[in-house]
């Protein structure tokens, strides 16, 4: 029993020792998942922090990049205003048919003069900054014409004797008939030869000095040509210079004989002269069309179109131009000013905003073309917003200010 007893006090000793020890593990484990809990629940509170921020803080709401979709672009509002950037809002209007050629700036039949000389001799510039396409004005002195070393003489100066010498004969012829001394006819052939006499010497007194016979400008407008070059020599009544007035100018377009049967519906035109990038509309210009051939030309497989409209630019006369014939075949259609388009490779782009600030590049697909706008037939839709000014700056923009898209 002695034994037993003892037996007994040690077991219980040793379960009550190791059954302490187990709970104290339970405690320190349940302590220690209790501050793993923590330490989790304090870092989820510190990451909520920073995506409030990302959201409420204006400079990370643009660049939250896993909100937007590949291709979208950032452009600032003082990108904007420093690019000019201007916006249309699409929406469905009429549009013209357009027949596309090539064509000729042309002078107005009989809006053109040539200057012929008053004397011969030669000829001397009245001022050297008279080169062809100077304005003149009407009775200005183009040049002179000088006979003082000429081995005939001076013809001025002989048309004066010649004058003189007439008009003594005819004073006296005068008289003569009166006392039945000379007969009518005779006194007829002295008269006339007087008056030719009169009407040569005139016509150049008035503009003779001491530098020549002066030649002068017609009318206003400016010098197209000059024949006769500064110390060349001219014979009296051959033409000088080509004087021509731009008030009115033709516009003569070359129709392929294909688009014949368009002809009786064009109603007016768009052009770009080859020395510029400005397009001119005629309805702007008081133009109207003149007449359409009914024929190719000889030797040529276009038929003529021909327009005519106020010069109330720079535009040259001779010039070669790009012309758009509208015709009167209207329909509806979505369209953007030319500007607005951006061609890589034969591929037509545009800018669309999507939001303030967010613009993304997109592609369409072209129709015909005025010259100043241009159908759109796949790609964009009735109230998008497209860049029509600024365009350039905001493709720039693409290639460092693009926002990638999501990775995961």
């Amino acid at each position: 029993m002695r034994y037993r007893a003892i037996a007994l006090f040690v077991a219980f000793a040793l379960c009550g020792t190791g059954c302490h020890r187990h709970d104290r593990g339970h405690e320190h484990e349940e302590h220690e998942l209790h501050e793993e809990h923590e330490i989790h629940d304090e870092h989820a509170h510190e990451h909520e922090h920073e995506l409030e921020g990302v959201l409420h803080d204006g400079d990370f709401v643009h660049d939250d990049h896993e909100n937007h979709e590949e291709g979208e672009i950032h452009f600032t509002h003082a990108q904007a205003e420093a690019a000019e950037l201007k916006l249309e809002t699409i929406r469905p209007g009429t549009f013209q048919a357009v027949i596309r050629t090539g064509g000729k700036i042309q002078p107005l039949q009989g809006n053109e003069q040539a200057v012929p000389a008053p004397s011969s001799g030669i000829m001397f510039l009245s001022r050297a900054s008279l080169t062809e396409g100077a304005n003149v004005a009407p009775g200005e002195t183009l040049a002179h014409i000088s006979s003082t070393r000429l081995q005939d003489g001076d013809p001025v100066l002989k048309a004066k004797i010649e004058f003189e010498a007439a008009e003594k004969d005819y004073s006296r012829a005068r008289r003569l008939v009166e006392d039945k001394i000379i007969s009518d006819k005779e006194f007829n052939e002295i008269q006339a030869r007087y008056k030719l006499a009169e009407t040569a010497y005139k016509g150049q007194a008035g503009n003779i000095s001491n530098q020549g016979v002066a030649v002068k400008a017609p009318f206003s407008g400016y010098i197209k040509k000059w024949v006769v070059q500064n110390g060349q020599f001219v014979n009296v009544g051959e033409p000088v210079a080509v004087v021509a007035q731009n008030k009115r100018l033709q516009l003569q377009a070359d129709v392929s004989e294909s688009d014949f049967k368009y002809l009786r519906d064009i109603r007016s035109a768009n052009f770009k002269p080859a020395y510029d990038e400005v397009v001119y509309r005629l309805s702007d210009l008081n133009g109207k069309l003149l007449s359409y051939g009914k024929s190719a030309n000889e030797g040529s497989p276009y038929i003529p179109v021909t327009f005519e409209f106020d010069n109330v630019g720079d535009i040259i006369p001779g010039a070669f131009a790009e012309i758009y014939l509208l015709t009167n075949a209207k329909k509806t259609a979505l369209t953007v000013p030319v500007s607005a388009l951006v061609e890589e490779q034969g591929v037509y782009f545009v800018f669309v905003r999507l939001e303030e600030e967010l613009f993304k590049k997109r592609q369409v697909w072209v129709g015909q073309n005025d010259g100043t706008r241009v159908e759109i037939l796949k790609g964009l839709h009735i109230g998008d917003k497209v860049v029509t000014h600024g365009t350039y700056s905001v493709k720039l923009a693409t290639a460092g200010a693009a926002i990638p898209g999501h990775t995961h």
